[in-house]
């Protein structure tokens, strides 16, 4: 162990390791963390510098992201068999102090935690088709329920017009993107070694039904894809909260990873195409037209895969500071 990291209490290690693996936008990892004293306490922060600022210029998806890192310190937290104390926007005027974890009474994990906690490692973002399997509905039922838990809530778009509609939005606001060059040079510059595995964006963008980001400028080469497979697009879910605070963005993002892994334990994976959300007057029209009125968060296909991708992830050696060292 280097000197740095002999610095740090176990706990915190541990809570750090699990926490990095939660997914972010194009894997920017937009966060740090900070132990108060010898595993006395856990912190979570936005690291500003790390958000991809003009894909999410108001922080929203950085928050959901540090949301997702929550639950997952939440999860280590219970492993070792404790339950976490939470303490959301723990200090008002640092926004980017999201939230601190402690350790409360001594409580084994559950049935459905010790099965998260194990998938921890495993969960991985798929880009292109699923398999022609569908979700199983009580899967869905039960990804419902761990969205509820949370204070979000998942809707299976399974309307054909409904769904070929949220397609249309999706599509347009991936239009916005491709057509902004600053956009598309944000996103070819998240694939490499330290971001978006290349690997991973080999498919054409537009080869199911939901538009998908265009990493490698596929679209430029090919303006149709080769084949299309709208029948491998996966079952799409929209993940959305009640109100649209920083708080609530928090809850999306535990939502979210609870979602994930629970989903990730049962054999199914998830793309994300939350385009239409970082294009205010199109996320308008998510929100009247398909969530209900709700504050639609995250926009998922869900779906079996066999296809796993490396995605690099910093260590604690990067992300995890003393109190003492922490930056305000």
């Amino acid at each position: 162990m280097s000197l740095a990291l002999a610095q740090h209490g176990r706990a915190a290690l541990h809570l750090a390791h699990a926490a990095s693996l939660a997914p972010s936008p194009h894997n920017t990892q937009p966060w740090f963390f900070v132990e108060e004293g010898r595993d006395h306490g856990f912190e979570i922060h936005a690291d500003r510098g790390r958000r991809l600022v003009l894909t999410d210029p108001g922080g929203r998806e950085t928050v959901v992201a540090c949301g997702a890192a929550l639950f997952n310190a939440r999860i280590a937290v219970r492993s070792l068999g404790f339950r976490p104390a939470v303490d959301l926007l723990p200090e008002s005027g640092n926004p980017a102090y999201l939230a601190r974890v402690g350790f409360a009474a001594h409580a084994p994990a559950t049935f459905d935690e010790a099965l998260m906690a194990g998938v921890l490692a495993h969960r991985h973002t798929h880009r292109g088709p699923f398999a022609a399997e569908r979700v199983a509905e009580e899967l869905l039922d039960e990804l419902r329920q761990h969205a509820r838990a949370e204070g979000a809530d998942l809707q299976v778009v399974d309307d054909a017009d409904q769904l070929d509609h949220l397609a249309d939005l999706v599509r347009t606001a991936e239009d916005v993107h491709r057509a902004d060059r600053g956009h598309t040079a944000e996103i070819a510059g998240s694939v490499g070694p330290d971001g978006v595995p290349t690997e991973a964006c080999l498919y054409h963008p537009d080869c199911v039904l939901l538009a998908a980001r265009d990493y490698l400028g596929l679209v430029r080469q090919f303006a149709a894809p080769p084949q299309k497979w709208v029948s491998r697009t996966g079952t799409v879910v929209v993940l959305t909260t009640p109100y649209d605070t920083r708080a609530d963005w928090l809850r999306a993002g535990q939502a979210l990873q609870r979602v994930l892994l629970y989903a990730e334990a049962h054999g199914v994976r998830a793309a994300f195409h939350t385009q239409p959300l970082e294009v205010p007057a199109v996320r308008g029209e998510v929100r009247t037209s398909v969530a209900f009125g709700r504050f639609p968060q995250l926009i998922l296909r869900l779906g079996h895969t066999t296809q796993t991708w490396f995605t690099p992830r910093r260590g604690p050696a990067e992300t995890l500071l003393r109190s003492d060292m922490r930056v305000r």
